[in-house]
């Protein structure tokens, strides 16, 4: 069928399909490489930005598995080895952004610059969400997968229609895409031209499922193409080439362009979670290949290439990874006042006869045995 046949339709298929190849800057030893596809290298300074963001994202996940292994926090998930897309979400935004994280994302929230307590509240079993959304523009982590995709969708399509230039970033697993929300998301998005970016970290697995028993696709970011998305590949073990494809698609986006969907080829270094043994379902081999890629290594070797790190300012941000090291150490130590009852006040804006009947026979037991609040 000829492109007239189609309804004209080739030019715009043409610029919706993703690279063929995921664009980089740099190769694993941290080497300029000239596979970036016409994208735009960020500042030297952001560059700077985010060497400390993945640094100390890095400290604080290793800091957060430690209290998981020793009983203090519960099951932790960890993101060693996702450190560029972690801290290129967050530094992708504007203030007055909205970033939509998953469970995993706790590298995100910090650069952000919510406190690293806030974001361990759910896994120490204080809150669902510890820290303040609408003050850091940051939904809480969402645990089931994609569910978090429809709100992005709408919170975009409100601030489209509102007339401001808010955009919401959206951060996704490999396995969100196999969820109904996902593909949902999406076509809304596309439909009423949201400024909403999704960002899938594929990290090769979702939990011990393969990516190849998930989708047939050449990549996950031509799942977009059937939606009217456009959609990009990147290599997310690259900080340089995530941040030049997320600010182009954030950009896309604020521009009234519609939604992107950006794939981020990546690897989870750790467990699913510290409870989980990848062991039994990856070998040591292949792991061993993608420590080699380390997202963090790879940008301190080309930094350092380039005389924009030095010794005492790497010196510098590890005094400030161990600072916060024990600012978690130190916080977690120290359990909250928590209020039994806070798990029914906070349910609904009005609460119903017969929660409010739950909540004072709860107190009612509490009075008769001398508890309240630990």
């Amino acid at each position: 069928m000829t492109t007239e046949a189609a309804g004209g339709l080739g030019p715009l298929v043409a610029g919706l399909l993703p690279s063929p190849s995921p664009i980089r800057f740099l190769d694993p030893a941290g080497a300029r490489v000239d596979e970036h596809g016409g994208y735009q290298p960020p500042p030297d300074e952001l560059l700077g930005r985010a060497f400390e963001a993945m640094a100390l994202v890095r400290r604080f996940d290793t800091q957060a598995t430690a209290l998981a292994r020793q009983g203090r926090v519960a099951a932790f998930p960890s993101s060693s080895g996702q450190e560029a897309c972690q801290a290129g979400a967050a530094l992708a935004l504007r203030p007055g952004d909205w970033l939509f994280p998953t469970y995993r994302d706790s590298g995100a929230l910090l650069t952000r610059g919510v406190d690293p307590l806030e974001v361990l509240a759910p896994v120490r079993g204080h809150v669902h969400c510890g820290y303040d959304p609408l003050a850091h523009r940051c939904a809480p982590m969402s645990t089931p997968l994609a569910t978090q995709a429809p709100h992005a969708t709408g919170l975009a399509v409100a601030s489209r229609w509102k007339g401001t230039d808010e955009v919401a970033l959206v951060l996704l697993g490999d396995g969100a895409t196999s969820e109904g929300d996902f593909h949902e998301a999406l076509n809304f998005a596309a439909v009423f031209r949201a400024p909403v970016v999704f960002l899938v970290q594929n990290n090769r697995y979702a939990i011990s499922v393969p990516l190849s028993r998930q989708s047939a696709a050449p990549s996950l970011a031509y799942k977009g193409v059937g939606y009217g998305v456009r959609a990009e590949q990147v290599d997310g073990n690259d900080a340089v080439a995530v941040l030049a494809v997320l600010a182009e698609a954030v950009g896309h986006a604020r521009a009234g362009l519609g939604p992107m969907l950006v794939e981020a080829h990546t690897y989870r270094m750790g467990p699913h979670t510290s409870s989980d043994d990848p062991g039994r379902y990856r070998d040591d081999d292949e792991v061993a290949l993608w420590r080699a890629r380390d997202p963090i290594e790879r940008l301190r070797a080309y930094l350092r290439g380039r005389g924009l790190l030095d010794d005492a300012a790497e010196a510098a941000v590890a005094a400030r990874a161990e600072t916060l090291a024990a600012q978690v150490r130190a916080g977690v130590a120290d359990d909250p006042r928590v209020a039994p009852t806070e798990m029914i006040d906070h349910v609904y804006a009005v609460t119903p006869p017969f929660l409010a009947e739950q909540r004072a026979a709860l107190l009612s037991e509490l009075g008769a045995g001398g508890g309240g609040a630990r």
